[in-house]
């Protein structure tokens, strides 16, 4: 006779499902608020297929939560999204924003589904990763046949492969400030902005929008550093003649009705913020041209007193839904 043994949820497994679950709540409202004003009838059909996909995770994950009897989180619900606003971006955010939002997931659910252990929620989370590749995917043939993907830039094939011959002439060559970028490092820098110009416009919009003048204030302080980023991004390509990666299709409505409440956008910069930390430490493990590795330790430096402020003005409102902890073992032994 076979016995079953059921597990219960890892860590690990509930840091996936949990913080899927805040984020997934969020991309409903900012999904519903796109759709109530798209016409474009190709992406139309991709916004529908993101909303569904993101309830449907929802759902799921509720599911489990409760067979597991584990308190669902309240993330971001209706009263976090005003329906009644005007639009406040036009044209072709939306688009942008399922292949932005799609780019990454498939990095964090890369991550996540080598970290799962049980049977259910592995498939759960390999489930998730095939949707968002399955959206991205299909954001970009629709940015392709529209022209409006832009390509990160193009180098002469080389004539052969090349190896060091020395110690010395590889660290020097290596490490020279000045050589020409590789191709790893092209990607980076290429990648790297135009992350940077999807938060610009993000950020242009809610600054419009919010009433909160702390909140403003941080807003337009995270603007400065995205503009910041891309200049040295730029830079970098204009000086080895390299065409520089261009601003997103997009249009920032007048309208200064928010259709989020400050909660979301707040929570949503923070998360946006936090990611750029994992894009660029991959940019600086891959990137050994000394100028990159240095700037690169200083946006990121930047970058994360930039998410603590963040962190304090969302606490300060009480904003910030606790990620679930271990209990504190010194405070039960007292």
């Amino acid at each position: 006779m076979t016995k079953n043994h059921e597990v219960g949820l890892t860590s690990a497994e509930i840091t996936g499902l949990w913080t899927t679950y805040i984020g997934e709540s969020m991309s409903i409202c900012m999904t519903k608020h796109m759709l109530k004003y798209l016409e474009d009838a190709d992406v139309k059909p991709l916004l529908e297929e993101s909303l569904a996909v993101s309830q449907k995770q929802l759902s799921e994950i509720q599911t489990i939560f409760m067979k597991e009897k584990f308190p669902i989180p309240k993330g971001f619900t209706d009263d976090d999204f005003n329906s009644d606003a005007p639009a406040l971006f036009f044209n072709l955010l939306p688009l942008s924003y399922v292949y932005g939002m799609s780019r990454i997931s498939i990095v964090n659910y890369g991550m996540v589904v080598t970290a799962m252990a049980r049977e259910d929620i592995r498939l759960f989370f390999s489930t998730c990763l095939n949707s968002s590749n399955d959206l991205f995917n299909k954001a970009i043939t629709i940015m392709l046949n529209k022209g409006i993907y832009d390509r990160p830039a193009m180098i002469p094939y080389p004539e052969g492969i090349e190896f060091a011959k020395n110690r010395e002439t590889f660290l020097s060559k290596w490490f020279e400030p000045q050589r020409p970028l590789n191709v790893l490092e092209l990607t980076s820098i290429f990648f790297n902005s135009e992350r940077n110009y999807f938060g610009l416009v993000f950020l242009t919009g809610f600054i419009q929008v919010v009433k909160d003048e702390s909140i403003k204030k941080y807003l337009i302080k995270g603007k400065k550093l995205a503009e910041k980023q891309i200049k040295f991004l730029n830079d970098t390509l204009r000086n080895d003649d390299l065409p520089v990666a261009s601003m997103i299709n997009t249009e920032i409505s007048t309208s200064t009705i928010s259709p989020f409440s400050e909660k979301l956008i707040l929570n949503l910069i923070t998360m946006l913020n936090s990611t750029a930390l994992t894009f660029l430490g991959h940019s600086l493990s891959t990137s050994s041209r000394a100028d990159l590795s240095v700037e690169y330790s200083k946006l990121m430096v930047e970058i994360m007193q930039y998410g603590k402020e963040g962190m304090d003005l969302l606490i300060e409102r009480q904003w910030f839904e606790e990620p679930p902890h271990a209990p504190n073992r010194k405070e039960l032994a007292k």
